[in-house]
């Protein structure tokens, strides 16, 4: 046969599949119905897997395809009887009574480190007329947030070239606040020293600076030293005057503490950009807002993240970031935090949260909001 041929064959087939297609999905929403009426859960498992092993079983060498094409059409169907239930009415109800705008005056802010840090430049970008308060270690600042002492954090979450900050992952899983702002802004890195640091030995500084800067200290041959933020060695090293001791820190941070910059932009990375998100007990939904973050946990049956990843891509949604944390007290369970670009004041974004809220184990909606990038 010619592919002309062959193609007209397959058009012919598609045509009847469509119909069929819609007489399911006619069904579906008739099962919603019946699922109201008798208040019974939308999604069953263990019958979806039942027609996944008859289907792939019956299509012999072309069952694993069969089983995607199944689970896909039995997604969607899932997502138009959640929708006709009017599922995730939490999350509905988060939507209509959340302020529309975040405050940036007068508010109190926590951050990490001292005066200088890198935080500190993000908390400014944000809240220029906030009054900042620091705290040495990231669960001091989400524990401010917690008892009151601060309406908001600011805390980062990811850099360009070292990664995430797992650290603040696990505090995001933990305590769930909302993410109401996020600004990724660039990081030029510096080694700083006193009169006493001639013939350096030792660089103290953050973890994630020690990392973004791993060529440059490997070429050196220097000890590197750990230390609760990049401002804080800084700050150190001025009232100790340590010998043979350097740090990496900020510009900001060398003039802040009257250190002497040795070596600029050491870093590896010439666009070195680290990302900050805001975190607060009280969410903020704009209508600009054009990140999302959310957490879950799934169900333990094969290729559960598939699916639900799938569904985002059905709805035209673009993953960012995902990174997936242990469950405490859970041996080999975890939970998933995911951020994707969208809006939950378009209804399809919003129909699809709702159905996975309803769904999906530990679901948390994390926040919608705007993120900015201070290149």
């Amino acid at each position: 046969m010619e592919l002309s041929d062959i193609r007209k064959e397959i058009d012919e087939i598609d045509s009847q599949l469509l119909p069929l297609f819609l007489r399911r999905m006619k069904c579906a929403e008739q099962v919603a119905a019946v699922k109201k009426e008798k208040n019974l859960p939308v999604f069953n498992a263990q019958r979806e897997q039942e027609i996944l092993d008859r289907a792939a079983e019956k299509a012999g060498e072309y069952g694993q395809a069969v089983r995607g094409i199944y689970s896909t059409m039995m997604s969607v169907s899932r997502e138009r009887q959640y929708q006709l239930l009017e599922s995730g009415s939490a999350l509905r109800e988060l939507v209509a009574s959340s302020m529309d705008d975040l405050p940036t005056d007068g508010v109190k802010v926590a951050c990490p480190g001292v005066v200088g840090a890198f935080t500190h430049r993000a908390a400014c970008t944000v809240f220029p007329q906030g009054e900042v308060a620091f705290h040495p270690r990231f669960d001091q600042v989400f524990q401010a947030v917690e008892k009151g002492q601060a309406d908001f954090g600011v805390i980062p979450v990811e850099n360009s070239s070292a990664g995430s900050v797992v650290d603040v992952y696990d505090l995001i899983l933990r305590y769930r606040f909302y993410i109401v702002r996020a600004v990724t802004l660039p990081v030029r890195h510096f080694l700083c020293g006193t009169e006493n640091s001639g013939d350096i030995q030792i660089v103290f500084s953050h973890p994630q600076a020690l990392a973004q800067c791993s060529d440059f200290l490997s070429e050196k041959g220097w000890k590197k030293q750990e230390y609760s933020n990049t401002a804080a060695a800084a700050k150190m090293l001025s009232l100790e005057r340590l010998h043979h001791a350097a740090v990496i820190c900020s510009k900001e941070a060398a003039e802040k503490y009257g250190l002497t910059i040795l070596e600029e932009n050491i870093q590896n990375a010439r666009d070195n950009c680290t990302r900050f998100i805001v975190i607060s007990r009280t969410p903020c939904l704009p209508h600009n807002a054009d990140k999302i973050s959310l957490c879950f946990s799934l169900p333990n049956v094969p290729g559960a993240l598939h699916q639900v990843l799938g569904r985002f891509a059905l709805n035209g949604l673009n993953l960012t970031k995902i990174e997936s944390r242990p469950i405490p007290g859970k041996a080999f369970e975890y939970d998933f935090y995911l951020d994707f670009t969208g809006n939950l004041h378009e209804s399809h974004t919003l129909e699809l949260l709702c159905s996975l809220s309803d769904e999906l184990p530990r679901f948390t909606f994390l926040g919608n909001y705007l993120e900015t990038k201070e290149l």
